[in-house]
């Protein structure tokens, strides 16, 4: 985790102290059961809330200190609260292994550090939507192969990206169901030394649900889907990124990040004025992409579990939520606060003399007698003409004057097929579409 690039709520799922209180809840929760079964006494669970009611520090420097002889993370910690609890600690761990206190950890980690991801989905889509309907009509030019295509609206440039995100929630909200499970089975999972029923009651407890066959650890095809649905979420921050990065170039300068008072783009050159914002989230995407390929060589474990996954976990459990939720925020911020030039966008749509217009052309020709390879022809050599003239002639006006074009169509049937409002014609039925 880098400090440069997180934010101190989903930090703090991710600290010591928070991972040590969930460990302790959960072994709590645990001999809360196991004292209403009567496997251990019912003071156990008592003693260890009543300590826990005094809201006690976590010591992670005097846990640290026990791992460095136990040099076993589980039991540094369980020894830690026996010093603290006394007698009664004895009853805790009943029965569990490691990795029901470390996987169900994980999963309450992954679970709270969702609910946070999709805050800021929420709050992206909403700064998305603001933007989309404020340039709904605003006309701006379509481009494929970056290369001028056919006229579109930079609210409909806006409104795929929400369309997109929206995607990109419902498949969070999904990774995050499927993520959010509880293992209290035991070694190799057989629950012969402890009783189902008390994995049910610590997944109640802890907001989670019983994972149904759990060997000894939660199988890592799910925390592999769910590290796949942050890298594609990263991927679409990147798109949009990459949109606005290409929007800012000088040569097309439709649309730049917002450059505050004080703000410096070079130390060399005073008049830059570059995307950064915009780049660094390129660049954050490509680290949560990352994350997810260690994450699907997590699945492949041996027999009921090794730990092959742990440090791999380590890393990429909070690294990718904590980059992500701050790759998302500082999206939002771009785009709530986003330059839009719709005079640049329109001048640069009618840079090309007309050419955006020639689809149009071929299809009345089509519909006039002329077969498309012919109608091709004439609206091409046309077209090229103007193209390498770099827009200083007009495409019209060269229709206009050639005689096989004009033997198919009228003047006025020729000019109304440059009309810009043509294109905009089902704008209502998009928008209704994405934002119902």
């Amino acid at each position: 985790m880098v400090p440069r690039y997180a934010r101190p709520a989903m930090t703090a799922i991710w600290e010591p102290e928070s991972k040590y209180r969930i460990w302790f809840e959960i072994e709590a929760h645990a001999t809360q059961k196991l004292g209403e079964l009567g496997v251990v006494p019912e003071s156990a669970a008592d003693a260890l809330w009543k300590w826990w009611a005094t809201e006690p520090k976590i010591e992670v420097e005097a846990i640290d200190a026990i791992e460095a002889v136990t040099k076993h993370d589980v039991i540094a910690f369980l020894t830690w609260v026996a010093e603290n609890v006394g007698e009664e600690a004895r009853f805790m761990h009943q029965g569990m292994t490691s990795s029901d206190v470390l996987d169900t950890t994980l999963a309450v980690q992954l679970a709270r550090s969702t609910d946070l991801l999709l805050e800021d989905l929420d709050a992206l889509l909403a700064a998305i939507e603001r933007r989309a309907k404020e340039h709904k009509y605003t006309p701006t030019i379509g481009r494929s192969h970056g290369i001028h295509a056919e006229p579109v609206t930079f609210g409909l440039k806006l409104a795929q990206a929400y369309a997109e995100f929206d995607r990109c929630k419902m498949r969070l909200l999904a990774a995050r169901d499927e993520i959010a499970t509880c293992a209290i089975s035991g070694a190799v999972g057989t629950f012969a030394n402890i009783d189902p029923s008390v994995e049910e009651y610590v997944a109640e407890k802890m907001g989670l649900k019983p994972e149904p066959v759990s060997t000894q650890v939660i199988p890592r095809d799910r925390h592999a889907m769910y590290f796949a649905t942050l890298a594609v979420i990263a991927g679409s921050i990147e798109r949009l990124a990459v949109e606005i990065r290409h929007l800012q170039r000088t040569e097309v300068l439709e649309a730049e990040e917002y450059f505050s008072p004080g703000q410096k783009g070079s130390s060399a050159m005073p008049h830059k004025r570059n995307p950064i914002l915009t780049e660094n989230l390129t660049g954050q995407a490509r680290m949560i992409r990352a994350y997810a390929l260690p994450a699907l060589e997590n699945v492949a474990l041996w027999h009921e579990r090794d730990i092959s996954h742990s440090s791999v976990e380590r890393f990429i459990g909070p690294d990718a939520t904590i980059t992500l939720d701050f790759a998302l925020a500082r999206l939002t911020g771009v785009v709530d606060k986003l330059l839009v030039y719709p005079k640049r966008m329109r001048a640069n749509m009618d840079r090309m003399g007309g050419l955006i217009h020639s689809q149009r052309v071929l299809l009345a020709l089509t519909q006039n007698g002329v077969s498309r390879e012919d109608a091709y022809r004439l609206v091409q050599r046309n077209a090229m003409k103007v193209w390498e003239s770099d827009g200083r002639l007009r495409l019209l006006d060269l229709l206009k004057q050639d005689e096989e074009v004009m033997a198919a169509l009228s003047e006025a049937e020729l000019e109304d097929k440059f009309d810009l409002e043509y294109h905009f014609k089902q704008v209502d039925t998009v928008f209704e579409r994405v934002f119902p």
